[in-house]
């Protein structure tokens, strides 16, 4: 034991550790790696996005002084456990949630305020671009958030010399560089898997819709230059140092990988980078990815086209709307526990209730609910209103109602993946689940496992999220081997003789969530009417 500290302690004083950053959706998490690919140290900033003007979306400010304070902890967590300052690393790599819109003028001002992936707002414009490309495009892609904006005749469009993810945008501040990994690209603006470029053909259409308005700009001029996993995409800056750690602890000049879109770390941190393999995350969002052997035959707008960070041709189906309804149930008993005087410790009452719903009828005993705090693309609603039904005869009991809150918010992925299963006749040969819906062991992942009918696995690493993933991919920029790709590296050297949990599917559990399905689908004119009739 104390052997390895001693390693641990000269891999930080030497600066041969490396470090993953990712903004998620509530919480921004930095995990700091050894050369071995174990977490050494962690720190997390929780965060909020904002309904501000009709928009989701988070200040400049919550950026900047979340991503410092995750540092100064995972810094300071260094510090504490192995008495050492952290000066420098191997290598970092920043990841965001993917999608979304931020416009900058010439002299990098930020023009209207960061519109995430949250925002439905773009159906006109992803309606319109899916007909042009023949190619879907989804509401929450940033060509869709630009289009509309040029549709509604934004001042602001005239003036853009730049736009980016959220990644992009910190990557950028931080490196002065202005690229995208490829799977965080894709999610912009569709992409040439064999040319691993954005695709010309539909750049040249978009170049056209531009010009009639009169546009200075052409895309290309504008969008992040794609990089490859593997590939450098710059370092540290001296002002991205203090940006970055404000204390001046830091030193600059370190390597940057490019940076990633939430999907692409999901993939790496469940080895799901290679064909026939497939990931689901699931937290206040939830979406699957499969890559895929070969294209669909159709365009479907329940399914995105994205790729690894590899740039290998992926479908992934995108919800909205996951565990946060969920979790504002769980909530509501923890504060009946607390007028009770029981203990209220939310690990405990998260497993208490969510093993109670095994215990419910496999088709939730006629009982219903939707989960939407916003829109949701893939059930054609552009708001959401929280919402629980039942019928007088509906068999009301605490099993079946957590029952019904965990298969309805997997309930719009599942829609987009019998399309791909069913229709698509798709071939995966393990799914690895990850995300705040399979903290509890065993639960989430066997309603997943129901819903999907196939055999759904789990490792210990995955809890490290995509923080730890896009560590990997920083780690992959600087020690793999010549000619070595992402797949063999993460099979070989990161995952070989890695603990994972598998579990089949119940087929009383696949019954039963088809039978719930099939009211879910019904009662979504419910879900609508509810939206008509209470306004926001």
């Amino acid at each position: 034991m104390t052997e390895n500290r001693n390693m641990v302690k000269e891999e930080i004083v030497s600066g041969k550790t490396i470090l993953g950053i990712e903004f998620g959706s509530t919480r921004i998490k930095a995990v700091l790696i050894g050369k071995d690919h174990t977490p050494l140290a962690s720190g997390s900033h929780d965060w909020e996005n904002r309904y501000t003007d009709g928009f989701w979306t988070y200040t400049l400010e919550d950026i900047w002084t979340g991503l410092q304070d995750c540092y100064r902890k995972m810094a300071d967590e260094v510090k504490d456990q192995y008495g050492e300052t952290l000066r420098s690393v191997g290598a970092v790599g920043f990841s965001a949630m993917m999608h979304g819109y931020m416009a900058f003028d010439g002299q990098g001002n930020l023009m209207v305020p960061f519109r995430t992936w949250r925002n439905s707002n773009t159906g006109e414009a992803a309606e319109k671009l899916t007909e042009l490309f023949h190619y879907n495009i989804p509401q929450r892609w940033s060509i869709a958030h630009l289009y509309q904006a040029m549709l509604n005749g934004e001042a602001h469009v005239e003036k853009i010399d730049f736009i980016t993810t959220l990644a992009g945008y910190v990557h950028w501040r931080l490196s002065g560089e202005r690229v995208l990994g490829i799977g965080d690209a894709s999610g912009m603006f569709p992409i040439d898997t064999e040319k691993k470029e954005y695709d010309r053909t539909m750049m040249a259409a978009f170049d056209r819709l531009a010009e009639e308005q009169k546009l200075p700009w052409k895309l290309e001029d504008i969008l992040p230059q794609i990089r490859l996993a593997g590939e450098a995409a710059g370092v540290l800056t001296e002002e991205g140092a203090r940006l970055l750690d404000p204390s001046g602890e830091l030193s600059a000049g370190i390597p940057l990988c490019p940076p990633e879109g939430d999907a692409g770390t999901g993939m790496t941190a469940t080895n799901s980078v290679a064909k026939r393999t497939g990931n689901v995350s699931a937290g206040t969002s939830v979406f699957s990815m499969i890559v895929l052997e070969k294209e669909l035959k159709k365009v479907y707008p329940e399914i995105d086209l994205v790729t690894t960070p590899s740039g290998n041709l992926v479908a992934m189906v995108h919800a909205n709307n996951c565990t946060s309804d969920l979790n504002a149930w769980v909530g509501l008993f923890r504060e009946f526990a607390e007028c009770m005087g029981a203990e209220t410790d939310m690990t405990k009452i998260y497993s208490a209730l969510y093993h109670k719903a095994l215990e419910g009828d496999s088709d939730c005993g006629g009982l219903l609910s939707y989960g939407y705090l916003s829109g949701e693309n893939i059930t054609g609603l552009l708001e959401g209103r929280p919402l629980f039904v039942r019928t007088p005869e509906s068999k009301f009991s605490l099993a079946n109602f957590m029952r019904t809150h965990l298969y309805s918010s997997l309930g719009a992925l599942k829609i987009g993946l019998d399309i791909l299963f069913q229709s698509e006749q798709v071939k995966v040969d393990e799914v690895l689940a990850h995300g705040g819906l399979f903290k509890t062991k065993g639960v989430g992942q066997r309603i997943l496992a129901a819903a999907m009918n196939t055999d759904i696995s789990v490792m210990e690493t995955a809890g490290e999220g995509g923080a730890w993933g896009i560590a990997l991919l920083a780690a992959y920029l600087v020690q793999k081997e010549e000619g070595e790709s992402l797949e063999d590296y993460l099979d070989k050297k990161v995952f070989s003789g890695k603990d994972k949990v598998r579990m089949s599917p119940d087929p009383a559990d696949t019954q039963g969530f088809e039978a719930f399905m099939e009211t879910y689908k019904t009662g979504i004119r419910i879900e609508k009417a509810a939206v008509d009739c209470l306004p926001l």
